[in-house]
């Protein structure tokens, strides 16, 4: 069965929600650089009426964690690497050469790079959180004005490079 979807209004446009019957497995901007899922005739899942009021908590500003099964599809190095986006703190960013160091190898950093920018399911797994070694911003499949404004929502550009 294909996934359930749904697009819901947000602070930084409109996000197309996907889900399968266990787990969320996409928010995609308008401008994801990645390819979203084909259309499909929406229909009603409780998951996304769970992953919609826990982003509208998160853009009103009363939720910084959330509580979803996640289904991202992505090699193993890649779901390694999400997993450690999921562990970085609301308000705090850390760069690409940290990630690759906590994964054992400070080497990867492109490799890093690569799975953070492949992320499926951005804002929930906070890739915006990673910026580069000087704390400048760098990419994002939502564009880097959608990345500023998740980080300024969170707090986390004071003292950052613009």
């Amino acid at each position: 069965m294909a996934d359930a979807q749904r697009t819901i209004k947000s602070p930084v446009g409109d996000l197309l929600l996907t889900a399968s019957e266990t787990g969320l497995t996409g928010v995609w901007f308008p401008t994801s650089r990645h390819r979203r899922p084909a259309l499909v005739e929406p229909y009603p899942l409780q998951l996304l009426d769970r992953v919609e009021a826990q982003l509208t908590e998160y853009f009103d500003g009363s939720r910084t964690t959330f509580d979803l099964p996640l289904e991202p599809a992505g090699t193993d190095f890649q779901l390694r690497v999400w997993e450690l986006l999921r562990r970085i703190p609301y308000g705090v960013t850390t760069s690409y050469g940290e990630l690759a160091r906590k994964l054992g190898d400070p080497q990867k950093l492109r490799a890093v790079g690569a799975a953070n920018g492949a992320n499926p399911i951005p804002i929930i797994v906070p890739c915006h959180r990673v910026v580069g070694s000087k704390g400048e911003l760098t990419g994002f499949g939502g564009g880097l004005e959608r990345k500023r404004w998740l980080l300024e929502h969170e707090g986390a550009l004071m003292g950052l490079g613009r």
